[in-house]
Protein backbone atom coordinates (compact mmCIF):
# COMPACT_ATOMS: atom_id res chain seq x y z
CA UNK A 1 0.00 0.00 0.00
CA UNK A 2 1.29 3.51 -0.87
CA UNK A 3 0.67 5.75 2.12
CA UNK A 4 1.63 9.34 2.90
CA UNK A 5 2.13 10.27 6.54
CA UNK A 6 1.79 14.03 7.14
CA UNK A 7 3.33 15.16 10.43
CA UNK A 8 3.35 18.47 12.30
CA UNK A 9 6.50 20.51 11.75
CA UNK A 10 6.95 21.77 15.31
CA UNK A 11 9.16 18.79 16.19
CA UNK A 12 11.19 16.36 14.11
CA UNK A 13 9.98 12.79 13.54
CA UNK A 14 10.94 11.36 15.95
CA UNK A 15 11.42 14.42 18.20
CA UNK A 16 14.79 15.18 19.72
CA UNK A 17 13.15 15.87 23.09
CA UNK A 18 9.46 16.15 24.03
CA UNK A 19 6.82 15.60 21.34
CA UNK A 20 4.00 13.10 21.63
CA UNK A 21 2.35 13.35 18.21
CA UNK A 22 5.63 13.27 16.28
CA UNK A 23 6.77 10.28 18.32
CA UNK A 24 3.63 8.32 17.45
CA UNK A 25 3.95 9.25 13.76
CA UNK A 26 7.50 7.92 13.84
CA UNK A 27 6.53 4.60 15.45
CA UNK A 28 3.68 4.12 12.97
CA UNK A 29 5.78 5.08 9.95
CA UNK A 30 8.66 2.76 10.81
CA UNK A 31 6.34 -0.16 11.58
CA UNK A 32 4.51 0.26 8.26
CA UNK A 33 7.85 0.29 6.43
CA UNK A 34 8.87 -2.83 8.36
CA UNK A 35 5.67 -4.54 7.19
CA UNK A 36 6.56 -3.83 3.56
CA UNK A 37 4.43 -0.79 2.71
CA UNK A 38 5.57 2.13 0.54
CA UNK A 39 5.56 5.08 2.95
CA UNK A 40 6.29 8.73 2.27
CA UNK A 41 6.77 11.00 5.29
CA UNK A 42 6.17 14.75 5.05
CA UNK A 43 8.02 16.27 8.02
CA UNK A 44 10.84 18.58 9.06
CA UNK A 45 14.20 18.06 7.39
CA UNK A 46 15.94 16.85 10.54
CA UNK A 47 13.61 13.85 10.81
CA UNK A 48 15.07 10.32 10.69
CA UNK A 49 13.13 7.59 8.92
CA UNK A 50 13.40 4.53 6.69
CA UNK A 51 10.47 5.91 4.69
CA UNK A 52 10.90 8.37 1.83
CA UNK A 53 11.30 11.74 3.55
CA UNK A 54 9.90 14.90 1.96
CA UNK A 55 11.52 17.68 4.03
CA UNK A 56 9.45 20.82 4.46
CA UNK A 57 11.40 22.99 6.90
CA UNK A 58 15.14 22.62 7.43
CA UNK A 59 14.67 21.81 11.12
CA UNK A 60 11.86 21.34 13.60
CA UNK A 61 10.15 24.70 13.97
CA UNK A 62 10.50 24.76 17.76
CA UNK A 63 14.28 24.52 17.43
CA UNK A 64 14.34 27.52 15.11
CA UNK A 65 13.14 29.77 17.95
CA UNK A 66 12.52 33.43 16.99
CA UNK A 67 13.49 32.75 13.38
CA UNK A 68 10.03 31.22 12.83
CA UNK A 69 7.51 34.06 12.92
CA UNK A 70 4.55 32.18 11.41
CA UNK A 71 4.56 28.37 11.77
CA UNK A 72 1.24 28.05 9.91
CA UNK A 73 2.93 29.28 6.74
CA UNK A 74 5.22 26.24 6.75
CA UNK A 75 2.24 23.91 7.14
CA UNK A 76 0.33 25.58 4.29
CA UNK A 77 3.37 25.09 2.08
CA UNK A 78 3.51 21.44 3.14
CA UNK A 79 -0.14 20.93 2.19
CA UNK A 80 0.52 22.26 -1.29
CA UNK A 81 3.42 19.80 -1.63
CA UNK A 82 1.27 16.91 -0.37
CA UNK A 83 -1.52 17.53 -2.86
CA UNK A 84 0.82 18.08 -5.78
CA UNK A 85 1.78 14.42 -5.25
CA UNK A 86 -1.64 13.16 -4.14
CA UNK A 87 -2.08 10.80 -7.11
CA UNK A 88 1.04 8.90 -6.03
CA UNK A 89 -0.71 7.58 -2.91
CA UNK A 90 -3.47 5.12 -2.11
CA UNK A 91 -4.21 7.12 1.05
CA UNK A 92 -2.97 10.22 2.84
CA UNK A 93 -2.85 10.04 6.63
CA UNK A 94 -2.84 13.45 8.32
CA UNK A 95 -1.68 14.21 11.87
CA UNK A 96 -2.01 18.02 11.74
CA UNK A 97 -5.42 18.56 13.31
CA UNK A 98 -7.87 20.21 10.88
CA UNK A 99 -5.70 22.48 8.73
CA UNK A 100 -6.09 20.28 5.64
CA UNK A 101 -9.88 19.76 5.84
CA UNK A 102 -10.81 22.14 2.96
CA UNK A 103 -8.41 20.31 0.64
CA UNK A 104 -9.24 16.81 1.84
CA UNK A 105 -12.88 17.31 0.88
CA UNK A 106 -12.00 18.52 -2.63
CA UNK A 107 -9.58 15.83 -3.79
CA UNK A 108 -10.48 12.28 -4.78
CA UNK A 109 -7.53 10.60 -3.07
CA UNK A 110 -8.70 8.94 0.17
CA UNK A 111 -7.64 10.77 3.31
CA UNK A 112 -7.71 9.92 7.00
CA UNK A 113 -7.04 12.19 9.97
CA UNK A 114 -5.93 11.17 13.42
CA UNK A 115 -6.89 13.82 15.95
CA UNK A 116 -4.22 13.87 18.64
CA UNK A 117 -5.44 16.72 20.84
CA UNK A 118 -8.31 17.76 23.04
CA UNK A 119 -11.72 18.20 21.45
CA UNK A 120 -13.66 19.79 24.32
CA UNK A 121 -13.21 23.30 22.89
CA UNK A 122 -16.42 25.14 21.85
CA UNK A 123 -14.71 26.79 18.86
CA UNK A 124 -14.30 23.37 17.25
CA UNK A 125 -18.02 22.66 16.99
CA UNK A 126 -18.89 24.90 13.98
CA UNK A 127 -15.67 23.88 12.23
CA UNK A 128 -16.35 20.16 12.55
CA UNK A 129 -20.01 20.63 11.65
CA UNK A 130 -18.85 22.14 8.37
CA UNK A 131 -16.54 19.17 7.71
CA UNK A 132 -18.54 16.42 9.36
CA UNK A 133 -17.90 13.90 6.57
CA UNK A 134 -14.11 13.81 6.81
CA UNK A 135 -12.66 10.46 7.89
CA UNK A 136 -11.25 10.78 11.38
CA UNK A 137 -9.74 8.51 14.01
CA UNK A 138 -9.62 9.05 17.76
CA UNK A 139 -6.78 7.97 20.04
CA UNK A 140 -9.22 7.06 22.81
CA UNK A 141 -12.98 6.65 23.03
CA UNK A 142 -13.03 9.34 25.73
CA UNK A 143 -11.45 11.85 23.35
CA UNK A 144 -14.33 11.78 20.90
CA UNK A 145 -17.18 12.41 23.35
CA UNK A 146 -17.48 16.19 22.68
CA UNK A 147 -17.84 15.46 18.94
CA UNK A 148 -19.54 12.06 19.05
CA UNK A 149 -21.54 12.82 15.89
CA UNK A 150 -18.48 13.05 13.63
CA UNK A 151 -17.50 10.47 11.00
CA UNK A 152 -15.35 8.38 13.34
CA UNK A 153 -13.69 5.49 11.53
CA UNK A 154 -12.26 3.93 14.67
CA UNK A 155 -10.26 4.39 17.84
CA UNK A 156 -6.61 3.40 17.68
CA UNK A 157 -4.68 3.46 20.91
CA UNK A 158 -1.06 4.48 20.60
CA UNK A 159 1.67 1.84 20.49
CA UNK A 160 5.42 1.67 21.03
CA UNK A 161 8.10 -0.61 19.58
CA UNK A 162 8.49 -3.49 22.03
CA UNK A 163 12.27 -3.09 22.01
CA UNK A 164 12.23 0.62 22.77
CA UNK A 165 12.35 0.29 26.56
CA UNK A 166 13.96 -2.36 28.75
CA UNK A 167 11.91 -4.06 31.43
CA UNK A 168 13.18 -3.14 34.91
CA UNK A 169 12.02 -5.75 37.39
CA UNK A 170 13.47 -4.13 40.49
CA UNK A 171 11.89 -0.75 41.29
CA UNK A 172 13.70 2.29 42.59
CA UNK A 173 12.68 4.39 45.55
CA UNK A 174 11.41 7.59 43.92
CA UNK A 175 8.20 8.78 42.30
CA UNK A 176 8.38 10.12 38.74
CA UNK A 177 6.55 12.85 36.85
CA UNK A 178 7.17 13.08 33.10
CA UNK A 179 5.46 15.47 30.70
CA UNK A 180 4.71 19.16 30.31
CA UNK A 181 4.49 21.77 33.03
CA UNK A 182 0.98 23.14 32.57
CA UNK A 183 -2.04 23.76 34.81
CA UNK A 184 -3.95 20.70 33.60
CA UNK A 185 -1.00 18.33 34.16
CA UNK A 186 -1.00 19.24 37.89
CA UNK A 187 2.62 18.73 38.83
CA UNK A 188 1.69 20.58 42.04
CA UNK A 189 -0.40 17.54 42.98
CA UNK A 190 2.60 15.32 42.34
CA UNK A 191 4.69 17.43 44.74
CA UNK A 192 2.00 17.18 47.42
CA UNK A 193 1.70 13.40 46.98
CA UNK A 194 5.45 13.06 47.44
CA UNK A 195 5.41 15.32 50.50
CA UNK A 196 2.63 13.33 52.18
CA UNK A 197 4.33 9.99 51.50
CA UNK A 198 7.80 11.19 52.44
CA UNK A 199 9.21 10.05 49.09
CA UNK A 200 11.58 11.66 46.62
CA UNK A 201 9.97 13.07 43.48
CA UNK A 202 11.85 13.46 40.21
CA UNK A 203 10.28 15.77 37.63
CA UNK A 204 11.32 15.52 33.97
CA UNK A 205 9.26 18.13 32.19
CA UNK A 206 9.15 20.56 29.31
CA UNK A 207 8.08 24.18 29.86
CA UNK A 208 6.40 25.72 26.82
CA UNK A 209 6.53 29.48 26.35
CA UNK A 210 2.77 29.72 26.94
CA UNK A 211 3.23 28.11 30.37
CA UNK A 212 6.34 30.02 31.42
CA UNK A 213 4.48 32.44 33.75
CA UNK A 214 2.59 29.55 35.37
CA UNK A 215 5.84 27.67 35.89
CA UNK A 216 7.65 30.63 37.44
CA UNK A 217 4.81 31.75 39.71
CA UNK A 218 3.21 28.44 40.77
CA UNK A 219 5.65 25.59 40.21
CA UNK A 220 9.16 26.94 40.59
CA UNK A 221 8.68 27.71 44.32
CA UNK A 222 7.64 24.06 44.86
CA UNK A 223 10.90 22.85 43.35
CA UNK A 224 12.80 24.26 46.33
CA UNK A 225 11.51 21.41 48.47
CA UNK A 226 14.43 19.13 49.39
CA UNK A 227 12.57 15.99 48.26
CA UNK A 228 12.01 17.37 44.73
CA UNK A 229 14.54 17.03 41.92
CA UNK A 230 13.76 18.95 38.73
CA UNK A 231 15.47 17.10 35.87
CA UNK A 232 14.10 19.28 33.08
CA UNK A 233 13.15 18.16 29.58
CA UNK A 234 14.49 14.75 28.54
CA UNK A 235 14.56 12.81 25.29
CA UNK A 236 13.96 9.22 24.27
CA UNK A 237 17.41 8.03 25.34
CA UNK A 238 16.87 9.12 28.95
CA UNK A 239 13.27 8.00 29.38
CA UNK A 240 13.89 4.30 29.92
CA UNK A 241 16.21 4.84 32.86
CA UNK A 242 14.08 7.64 34.32
CA UNK A 243 10.83 5.64 34.22
CA UNK A 244 12.26 2.18 34.76
CA UNK A 245 14.05 3.13 37.97
CA UNK A 246 10.97 4.75 39.51
CA UNK A 247 8.73 3.08 42.06
CA UNK A 248 5.72 4.56 40.25
CA UNK A 249 4.75 7.19 37.70
CA UNK A 250 2.44 9.94 38.94
CA UNK A 251 -0.18 11.08 36.41
CA UNK A 252 -2.22 13.57 38.49
CA UNK A 253 -4.06 15.21 35.59
CA UNK A 254 -6.91 17.68 35.96
CA UNK A 255 -8.37 17.48 32.44
CA UNK A 256 -9.80 15.06 29.90
CA UNK A 257 -6.49 13.60 28.66
CA UNK A 258 -6.88 12.32 25.05
CA UNK A 259 -4.41 9.48 25.62
CA UNK A 260 -1.35 9.96 27.84
CA UNK A 261 1.59 8.32 26.06
CA UNK A 262 3.72 8.39 29.20
CA UNK A 263 1.46 5.80 30.84
CA UNK A 264 2.38 3.14 28.29
CA UNK A 265 6.02 4.24 28.28
CA UNK A 266 6.08 3.53 32.02
CA UNK A 267 4.20 0.27 31.47
CA UNK A 268 6.84 -0.83 28.96
CA UNK A 269 9.48 -0.39 31.67
CA UNK A 270 7.38 -2.35 34.16
CA UNK A 271 6.53 0.75 36.18
CA UNK A 272 2.92 1.14 37.38
CA UNK A 273 1.08 4.46 37.24
CA UNK A 274 -1.01 6.28 39.84
CA UNK A 275 -3.47 8.36 37.83
CA UNK A 276 -6.47 10.57 38.41
CA UNK A 277 -9.39 8.92 36.62
CA UNK A 278 -9.94 11.49 33.87
CA UNK A 279 -10.19 11.22 30.10
CA UNK A 280 -8.52 8.16 28.62
CA UNK A 281 -7.04 6.85 31.88
CA UNK A 282 -9.60 4.02 32.38
CA UNK A 283 -8.98 2.85 28.79
CA UNK A 284 -5.20 2.76 29.10
CA UNK A 285 -4.61 1.58 32.65
CA UNK A 286 -6.16 -1.41 34.41
CA UNK A 287 -6.95 -0.57 38.03
CA UNK A 288 -5.03 -2.70 40.55
CA UNK A 289 -3.12 -4.34 37.68
CA UNK A 290 -1.02 -1.77 35.83
CA UNK A 291 -1.65 1.01 38.31
CA UNK A 292 -4.26 2.64 40.51
CA UNK A 293 -7.11 5.01 39.71
CA UNK A 294 -7.49 7.83 42.24
CA UNK A 295 -9.87 10.73 42.77
CA UNK A 296 -8.25 12.57 45.69
CA UNK A 297 -4.86 13.23 47.23
CA UNK A 298 -5.73 10.82 50.04
CA UNK A 299 -6.44 8.12 47.44
CA UNK A 300 -3.09 8.83 45.79
CA UNK A 301 -1.19 8.57 49.07
CA UNK A 302 -2.83 5.20 49.78
CA UNK A 303 -2.02 4.05 46.25
CA UNK A 304 1.69 4.83 46.70
CA UNK A 305 1.74 2.62 49.78
CA UNK A 306 0.04 -0.18 47.80
CA UNK A 307 2.40 -0.08 44.81
CA UNK A 308 4.40 -3.12 46.07
CA UNK A 309 1.21 -5.19 45.63
CA UNK A 310 1.42 -4.79 41.84
CA UNK A 311 3.52 -6.95 39.53
CA UNK A 312 5.96 -5.03 37.38
CA UNK A 313 6.24 -8.05 35.09
CA UNK A 314 2.46 -7.95 34.55
CA UNK A 315 2.78 -4.28 33.60
CA UNK A 316 5.31 -5.20 30.92
CA UNK A 317 3.24 -8.13 29.66
CA UNK A 318 0.15 -5.92 29.40
CA UNK A 319 2.15 -3.40 27.38
CA UNK A 320 3.29 -6.10 24.96
CA UNK A 321 -0.26 -7.43 24.55
CA UNK A 322 -2.08 -4.10 24.14
CA UNK A 323 0.29 -1.28 23.23
CA UNK A 324 2.86 -2.43 20.68
CA UNK A 325 3.50 -0.42 17.51
CA UNK A 326 2.77 -3.54 15.45
CA UNK A 327 -0.74 -3.72 16.91
CA UNK A 328 -1.19 0.01 16.24
CA UNK A 329 -0.12 -0.42 12.61
CA UNK A 330 -2.47 -3.38 12.09
CA UNK A 331 -5.38 -1.36 13.40
CA UNK A 332 -4.58 1.54 11.09
CA UNK A 333 -4.15 -0.73 8.08
CA UNK A 334 -7.62 -2.16 8.63
CA UNK A 335 -9.07 1.35 8.71
CA UNK A 336 -7.04 2.36 5.63
CA UNK A 337 -8.57 -0.54 3.71
CA UNK A 338 -12.11 0.42 4.75
CA UNK A 339 -11.59 4.07 3.81
CA UNK A 340 -10.09 3.23 0.41
CA UNK A 341 -12.87 0.74 -0.31
CA UNK A 342 -15.55 3.25 0.65
CA UNK A 343 -14.02 6.01 -1.45
CA UNK A 344 -13.93 3.73 -4.49
CA UNK A 345 -17.54 2.69 -3.95
CA UNK A 346 -18.58 6.32 -3.52
CA UNK A 347 -16.83 7.25 -6.77
CA UNK A 348 -18.92 4.79 -8.78
CA UNK A 349 -22.17 5.62 -7.01
CA UNK A 350 -22.47 2.63 -4.67
CA UNK A 351 -24.01 3.66 -1.32
CA UNK A 352 -21.61 3.21 1.59
CA UNK A 353 -22.10 3.45 5.31
CA UNK A 354 -19.62 6.10 6.44
CA UNK A 355 -19.92 6.02 10.19
CA UNK A 356 -18.54 4.29 13.22
CA UNK A 357 -20.61 1.17 12.66
CA UNK A 358 -18.78 0.66 9.36
CA UNK A 359 -15.38 0.50 11.02
CA UNK A 360 -15.49 -0.87 14.51
CA UNK A 361 -13.60 0.81 17.33
CA UNK A 362 -10.14 -0.48 18.10
CA UNK A 363 -9.75 -0.68 21.83
CA UNK A 364 -6.95 -3.18 22.38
Amino acid sequence: MRIAQVAPLYESVPPKLYGGTERVVSYLTEELVQQGHDITLFASGDSATRAKLIPISQRALRLEGPHVIDPIMHHVRMLDMVYRQADDFDLIHFHIDYLHFPLATRYTVPALTTLHGRLDIPDLIPLFQQFKNVNIVSISNAQRKPLSWMNWRGTVHHGLPTGLYTFQEKPGSYLAFLGRISPEKRVDRAVEIARRTGMELKIAAKVDAVDRDYFESKIQPLLKNPFVEFVGEIGEAEKGEFLGNALALLFPIDWSEPFGLVMIEAMACGTPTIAYKNGSVPEVLEDKKTGYFVDTLLDAVKAVKNIPLLSRRECRETFEQRFSSSRMARDYLEIYEHVISDERSFAVGIPVQRDMERSRSRVS
